[in-house]
């Protein structure tokens, strides 16, 4: 079954790109420009939110970088991404803790939104500060997130923390740098980040 992303490469779609070069399978680009083409019927039909990325692989669509990531971890266990069983919980934790609190509190904090603390309670990330602590001890402790092995949660969770650091929306602290720089030497990163820039060159308008 083929493989198929859609994308632009600069987006969360660059997530996505180097899942699918850590797995090793081929697979067809369908870049897709922001505007009239991410939000027509056709790719709303792929896609409902009219975002990218958005992964079809035969009849199955995924959607969200996590469950890219996660689904093709599973689909192609040759790879060896996907989590032991003394890994799962660990791999399992921190994947959505990416996806939810420090996606959520990096975008706000990014958008200049603080919340009362007053309020904290009710926002599942309680604060930007407790995020980054929470995560800070993560990697202060171990080389990777379910242990001492690389697998799809880093891809995703190792992303965050890069872009976060690159666009100034979390904060740089040791264990962040030195996870960041060890997951970016990784062959698949270096060719997925070469792959996406040479289409974001591309799709310039041309003057």
């Amino acid at each position: 079954m083929e493989l198929t992303l859609y994308t632009h490469p600069m987006s969360r779609g660059r997530i996505a790109r180097w899942m699918l070069e850590e797995i090793g399978q081929p697979y067809t680009v369908h870049p897709l420009a922001y505007g009239d083409a991410m939000k027509d019927a056709a790719y709303r039909a792929i896609n409902p939110m009219g975002k990218v990325p958005a992964l079809i692989h035969g009849d199955t669509v995924v959607t969200e970088c996590a469950a890219i990531c996660a689904y093709l971890a599973d689909t192609f266990p040759q790879a060896g991404l996907a989590p032991t069983a003394g890994e799962r919980g660990a791999y399992l934790r921190w994947l959505f803790f990416a996806a939810g609190p420090l996606e959520a509190c990096v975008s706000n904090r990014s958008l200049g939104i603080e919340i009362p603390e007053e309020k904290r309670r009710m926002i599942g990330y309680g604060s930007y500060e407790t995020v980054v602590e929470a995560l800070d001890g993560l990697l202060s402790e171990r080389a990777y997130v379910a242990g001492e092995r690389f697998t799809a949660a880093d891809v995703y969770v190792g992303s965050q923390v890069a872009w976060g650091m690159m666009f100034g929306t979390l904060e740089r602290r040791p264990a962040f740098e030195a996870y960041a720089a060890r997951l970016m030497q990784r062959d698949a990163a270096k060719r997925a980040q070469a792959l996406d820039d040479a289409l974001a060159e591309e799709m310039q308008p041309k003057a």
